[in-house]
């Protein structure tokens, strides 16, 4: 499996103690590499090797999740010298 980053939209994370519990639920999941958390836009990005659906599953614990967006990790440039 390739590394992929995935953005999760929390709709309950507007404090610092809904962030807490997010990366909490998530940290336990085999795979990870890291986690950032933006509480103003209510968005969480993670990057690593993981099941995108087991990570939604442990956040609805935390409260509504919508995925925003899943790819590569990493974007790969494009040459386009001709």
């Amino acid at each position: 499996m390739a590394q992929k980053k995935v953005v999760l939209r929390i709709l309950s994370m507007n404090d610092e103690k809904t962030k807490q519990k997010a990366m909490e639920a998530v940290a336990e999941i085999y795979g990870i590499d890291s986690i950032a958390a933006d509480l103003k836009e209510q968005k969480m990005t993670i990057i690593g090797e993981m099941d995108t659906v087991l990570v939604a599953k442990k956040l609805k614990k935390v409260g509504k999740v919508d995925i925003v967006s899943v790819g590569p990790a990493k974007e790969e440039k494009k040459d386009d010298k001709k």
